[in-house]
């Protein structure tokens, strides 16, 4: 028999739960009650990304998509036609309501700004939750639902595909093993071919006027976001992430991908500080810098350091847009182009570069002294299906809140330097401040709309 808890003991609970979902990486998870056989599943957001989600989730034998969400009917109606059955709603406080006491889980795939309403209403109502990435807006919002999931005790999962793959899962095997030495830097990157001209606007907003299509719910598209005139094409469906008001910028957006591997392998914590330098157009316009995110960011965190470092502190830099890890960094690479999308972490025997979505490369320095290693016998994992299993019953999942939420916050902290460009912030984690310089603590939240607000 379970001995009844004390309000002593649940609120020693409650003190002991605060301060693991402050210190990085959390670690524990748990079920909230006897999982079921059928998984009963919601998708909110089934255009583009969400789109992709909803197939996936569909392809789970033991998974019953019951309801769908979307503020674009169009993108709603491709999505009951997929799957026939599930009842729709355009918008997803109305979903919770009529449908709270048949789900177990949902997804949130939607832009950024509207992530930590939806997940952590489902949180509060003991569903499961699977968020795409960069799980939410704001370093607030990503500490908050953090702690929600983990007092809560429901199976989560950030939609960081990639991190199921046998690639990023050997990379971390990898690390763990010192196959290079002791860790000095890591530099991250995404320079993506196409991508700056195709999703970072420079701006700004269109001045005219334009009809909302008879098909999209506007004012539930913005949410939490301050209300502007609708434009086609700028906002709804792809363009979002350049805004500030509703996405996180290149680095937010892919960041969470790139890092994953590095995270995890070298069991990193909250960072020491952050500082960016940005596309120097970008700095000098001040309507830019108050409505859109620049189209190239270097960024550089110092972490502590750990057993797997060379030294007590540890840097990690991110380069995206006009930014590229340095030449001789990249010239360590000898089999072809430098991956566009990777990691490469510098040990004291060698390198190790963890390319995105791809098998890690051991680069052996000439005088250094690679590990003996045998590579872990590992298989690609459905990181959707391994959410449901994990629903369901099964082992934990590879991209729990607990584990992606503070690595999300650090990534965060980036988009934050962003904003005050060439300004190191000395970061205190605990107390979610930056002692050397209060001024940027404003862009650690946001006021939300009224009627949007979240309490």
């Amino acid at each position: 028999m379970k001995k009844k808890a004390t309000p002593e003991s649940r609120r020693e609970f409650m003190i002991k739960a605060g301060t693991v979902a402050m210190a990085t990486p959390l670690l524990f998870s748990s079920e909230v009650h006897a999982a079921p056989t059928k998984l009963r599943h919601a998708c909110i957001g089934v255009g583009g990304m969400g789109w992709g989600d909803l197939q996936q989730f569909k392809k789970h034998a033991n998974v019953e998509i019951i309801a769908l969400c979307d503020v674009d009917e169009k993108n709603l109606k491709r999505a009951a036609d997929f799957a026939p059955g599930a009842r729709t709603y355009t918008d997803w406080r109305e979903l919770f309501k009529a449908e709270a006491a048949n789900l177990d889980s949902v997804n949130v795939s939607v832009p950024d700004h509207n992530h930590f309403p939806i997940a952590v209403e489902a949180i509060r109502l003991k569903k499961h939750v699977y968020c795409q990435k960069p799980m939410c807006h704001d370093v607030a919002e990503v500490r908050a639902l953090t702690k929600a999931a983990v007092k809560m005790g429901v199976t989560t999962q950030l939609g960081t595909q990639i991190a199921s793959g046998t690639g990023d899962r050997t990379a971390v095997q990898l690390i763990k093993q010192g196959i290079i030495g002791k860790i000095k830097h890591a530099y991250l990157c995404s320079n993506r071919p196409g991508a700056v001209a195709k999703y970072r606007l420079v701006g700004p907003r269109p001045t005219e006027t334009h009809e909302v299509p008879a098909h999209l719910h506007w004012d539930q598209w913005l949410g939490t976001a301050p209300v502007r005139p609708y434009a086609p094409d700028i906002y709804h469906p792809a363009i979002w992430r350049t805004w500030q008001d509703f996405g996180t910028g290149w680095s937010g957006d892919i960041g969470c991908h790139i890092f994953d591997a590095v995270w995890k392998g070298l069991g990193m914590k909250a960072p020491l500080s952050v500082i960016a330098e940005v596309q120097k157009s970008w700095q000098e316009s001040p309507a830019r810098r108050a409505d859109t995110w620049p189209q190239g960011n270097h960024i550089t965190w110092q972490f502590p350091g750990n057993a797997l470092t060379e030294s007590s502190t540890f840097q990690a830099e991110w380069f995206d847009g006009e930014f590229y890890p340095p030449q001789e960094i990249r010239a360590l690479y000898k089999d072809g182009e430098y991956p566009a999308e990777s990691a490469m972490l510098i040990g004291t025997e060698g390198a190790l570069l963890i390319p995105h979505q791809k098998m890690p490369v051991v680069i052996p320095f000439t005088n250094g002294k690679i590990k003996d290693h045998t590579l872990p016998t590992l298989t690609d994992r459905n990181h959707y299906h391994h959410f449901v299993d994990a629903c369901l019953g099964g082992e934990k999942t590879e991209s729990h809140f607990a584990q992606s939420g503070p690595m999300t916050e650090a990534v965060l902290l980036g988009t934050v330097a962003i904003r005050v460009p060439d300004q190191l912030l000395e970061w205190d984690s605990v107390k979610m401040k930056f002692p050397n310089y209060p001024a940027a603590e404003k862009y650690l939240r946001r006021d939300y709309r009224k009627g949007w607000e979240v309490s």
